[in-house]
């Protein structure tokens, strides 16, 4: 016959009563004197209290944590409320400006206005006949359509000498940019560059995300698309 197992040949381990106390939850209610007994450390030195004040501290830390947690969200959501408004109010001028050769101006000076952006500047190309004179529709290359057309989200960065950001009234104050492709579809050929520029070089980085720019560049686009269309334009 093989020897009994000597008790010290297979000793208890924590994981042996962690898991006995996890599948056996009365044994607190049969032996309820332990809980006034067990002392644990505080967490917070080495002061040593007894269960019930861990567990109420833990519960504290808890709710502390969901109060960081809402007091987030509530930040986010006031933040995403003035980003709503900034935004209609944008629009609205955009929809209050009769003269269809404004709208490059009201579109770029607006943006400034109502979103802080220090430089702002639009170009636009095959246009109809009655605007193929204005300023917004002149000096634009072929390298400048090329790189637009290349833009399928906004380009965001460095202004490392780029063409666009010589339309920009102060082209060396220039530090970071963004420049958003407008063209009338997703699958669309771009008919006009929105460039967004400022002196802080952290205000456009290649890393940041570009979807309210997108929905800029789709409303912008949607906008301007009355200076190519030869009838139903305003021309003053």
């Amino acid at each position: 016959m093989n020897p009994t197992p000597h008790p010290m040949q297979h000793p208890i381990t924590e994981d042996d009563i962690a898991n006995f106390l996890a599948n056996t939850p009365d044994f607190f209610e049969r032996h309820a004197e332990l809980l006034a007994t067990v002392q644990l450390s505080s967490g917070h030195g080495s002061r040593a209290i007894s269960l019930q004040e861990r567990q109420a501290g833990m519960l504290r830390d808890k709710i502390r944590g969901l109060e960081s947690r809402v007091v987030e969200m509530i930040r986010h959501g006031q933040e995403n409320v003035a980003i709503a408004d900034k935004m209609q109010s944008w629009m609205l001028s955009l929809l209050m400006t009769p003269a269809a050769r404004d709208l490059p101006d009201a579109i770029a000076q607006e943006l400034q206005t109502q979103f802080s952006i220090p430089q702002a500047a639009i170009k636009v190309w095959d246009v109809a006949a009655p605007f193929s004179d204005c300023d917004f529709a002149a000096g634009v290359s072929d390298d400048a359509r090329s790189f637009a057309a290349s833009l399928s989200t906004p380009f965001c960065g460095l202004n490392a000498g780029l063409e666009a950001a010589k339309w920009l009234p102060e082209p060396a104050a220039a530090k970071s940019v963004a420049l958003i492709a407008l063209r009338p579809g997703a699958a669309t050929q771009a008919f006009g560059l929105l460039v967004l520029a400022s002196p802080d070089g952290e205000r456009f980085t290649s890393g940041m995300g570009t979807d309210f720019l997108q929905r800029i560049g789709e409303l912008a686009s949607a906008a301007l698309s009355r200076l190519r269309s030869p009838t139903d334009v305003t021309l003053d």
